[in-house]
């Protein structure tokens, strides 16, 4: 039951329920920008670069002629996808870049501290000076 009980208040500090929440909106957003990617911006890229359809980009690796690689994977040919890591480069590219601008504006708008007011003399401080003074009354 002891390590039980230590999981549980694991899993119930703040920082570990905040970086769940993270991963599970991360996901939502991941999909959402892999949409964004494949149905909205590679389209018109492709267009310019003569109509081509950068999911479909493949090399075969068998040898044998395919023509296109819905087709040579249901033939079960070895393919080497470089279309698809395109575009998760490009995903990936996008995320980081809407993070980074995310993080530039949370940066902007955190308030700054105000800055510590300066410390008072400590005890041995306040001591010496003391002893300075009665050294100059004696004067």
């Amino acid at each position: 039951m002891g390590m039980l009980k230590e999981f549980r208040d694991f899993a119930m500090r703040g920082n570990v329920l905040d970086m769940a929440i993270g991963v599970i909106i991360g996901g939502a957003f991941g999909k959402i920008v892999s949409s964004l990617v494949s149905d909205v911006l590679m389209p018109p890229i492709g267009l310019l670069m003569g109509k081509v359809d950068f999911s479909s980009l493949f090399i075969n690796l068998s040898g044998t002629p395919q023509p296109s690689l819905i087709a040579a994977k249901a033939a079960g040919t070895p393919t080497l996808n470089y279309g698809v890591f395109l575009q998760s480069v490009f995903d990936f590219v996008i995320i980081a870049f809407v993070i980074f601008m995310l993080v530039k504006q949370v940066n902007r708008f955190k308030k700054e501290a105000p800055p510590a007011p300066p410390a008072g003399p400590t005890n041995e401080e306040k001591l010496l000076m003391e002893i300075r003074d009665v050294l100059k009354g004696r004067q």
